[in-house]
């Protein structure tokens, strides 16, 4: 299992790494082609895009995952069953598009969000086949596919911008991803589904999958709701500066949680029967993670100034606050994912949601109370609120596993006070440089050296743990 787990993070953190790397690459072309409206358009519609995605999976495939050994019954009455209902959930937002436009005051959207939204039918036909895939751990086949898929989409998106196609490249960009991924998955999963349609399986994880569902939706509603508020009370444009910021912290937190996430579940179900096991499978991969997180994020929230200005231009200058605000909250997401993956191969989705539903509320109130003062303060509050509700995942953590909160600091807490002692240290140091190519690379050399250097020093088994491993691979 050991073997397994560590082959499944490096695989996940190659996949997770190069599809950052070409996001970024690709990301930095389009944000130059493009203006922060067309973002603004496109940016309002992904709440819609998003809880489609969630109702259309039901929570079927978390649910596939928790299940030990699932049967090709099983992935098929999931097939069928997201096929039905991505179909229904399509009629439902074609014919809405026009209430959604005069939402958002942008006549545009009616025929933008027809066509964004044939992303759904589309994904519907490999959500089995991409649970397939991480059931199994085949992380060295999601890195390709998810690779490819991103190249194909980004030089779609790029050619069309170049066309001056506006917010229609990031359409583009988006359906050739998701038919890219399902062509994918269908190549390199040896699973079909069969014509016989039989939904007792989606019957049987009915009252499983429904706190998943509930809870994924509460999720996107807790990631989109500001871009939704926003894009009713804002300019389009200022949207489109949120919506710039929030995708480079995504991208950034994405690559943590994600390598982590490929393998999270799937390990912790299959030590679920041994409590003792368990916690010390879970405070590894929490110190992993740590070790990940915190360096990168607020890394990446100390060089914002120069990245974005260097990358995207000066245009963009109004995103660089949020991008610095969120990526201090972003340093935390990734343990809040690890916690989520433990309750719910605990078997305790209904908690799992309701702790979702919880933080949503207090989200809303948020923006109630900070919404005279402006986008800066209501998104500082979101981020308060996002690291500190991890302590009560925490609690849950405590109940269900017997996850002690002593532990938790101890095996966090280093990582990150070593990595805000290297990133004060960096920016002071490095502070004089005024040539921002020079000050980019200047601050993540020596972040990185610093940082390394001090966990040798304080001799993590962390570091030394992965290096091992990647001498092993050689």
């Amino acid at each position: 299992m050991k073997q397994k787990t560590a082959k499944g993070l490096l695989w996940g953190a190659l996949n997770n790494g190069t599809t950052q790397v070409l996001n970024l690459v690709l990301g930095i072309f389009l944000a130059r082609l493009l203006t922060p409206s067309d973002y603004g358009i496109v940016g309002v519609l992904t709440i819609f895009s998003a809880i489609a995605a969630m109702l259309q999976s039901s929570g079927l495939g978390t649910a596939l995952i928790n299940i030990k050994k699932p049967t090709d019954n099983d992935y098929n009455a999931v097939f069928w069953f997201n096929i039905l209902v991505s179909l229904s959930l399509y009629t439902i937002l074609f014919c809405c598009a026009p209430f959604i436009a005069d939402f958002f005051h942008q006549p545009c959207l009616v025929n933008v969000s027809r066509v964004l939204f044939l992303s759904l039918p589309i994904s519907a036909l490999s959500i089995s086949s991409g649970t397939y895939l991480i059931k199994n751990m085949m992380n060295r086949e999601i890195a390709i596919i998810g690779i490819s898929s991103i190249f194909l989409s980004g030089i779609t998106g790029i050619i069309l911008a170049y066309n001056d196609f506006s917010y229609w490249s990031l359409v583009g960009q988006q359906l050739v991803l998701v038919t890219s991924l399902t062509i994918g998955r269908f190549i390199f999963v040896s699973w079909r589904p069969l014509l016989k349609i039989d939904f007792t399986p989606v019957k049987r994880m009915f009252s499983f999958c429904i706190n998943i569902l509930g809870t994924n939706i509460i999720l996107v509603i807790n990631t989109h709701i500001l871009t939704f508020i926003f894009g009713r009370i804002l300019p389009i444009n200022t949207v489109g500066y949120y919506s710039q910021a929030n995708k480079w912290n995504n991208m950034a937190r994405g690559t943590i949680t994600d390598t982590v996430g490929q393998i999270a579940q799937t390990v912790f179900v299959s030590v679920s029967d041994e409590r003792e096991r368990e916690i010390r499978v879970f405070r590894k991969m929490l110190r992993f993670t740590a070790f990940l997180s915190f360096p990168a994020m607020l890394g990446f929230a100390m060089v914002s100034n120069e990245f974005i200005l260097l990358t995207i231009g000066e245009k963009w200058r109004e995103s660089i606050i949020l991008l610095q605000i969120l990526c201090i909250g972003g340093a935390f997401m990734p343990l809040s994912s690890l916690y989520h993956n433990l309750i719910i191969s605990s078997g305790r989705s209904d908690l799992y949601m309701w702790c979702n539903i919880g933080q949503m509320v207090i989200q809303l109130i948020l923006v109630l109370l900070f919404y005279s003062k402006g986008i800066i303060a209501i998104v500082s509050a979101y981020t308060i609120l996002t690291i500190l509700w991890l302590g009560v995942w925490q609690v849950l953590a405590t109940r269900l596993a017997g996850i002690r909160l002593l532990d938790v600091l101890k095996d966090i807490v280093p990582f990150l006070v070593v990595s805000l002692l290297v990133m004060t240290i960096t920016y002071i140091s490095t502070a004089n440089i005024t040539n921002l190519v020079l000050l980019l690379g200047a601050r993540i050399l020596m972040a990185v050296v610093l940082y390394a250097g001090m966990m040798k020093l304080l001799r993590a088994k962390v570091m030394e743990e992965c290096i091992d491993f990647i001498r092993k691979k050689k």
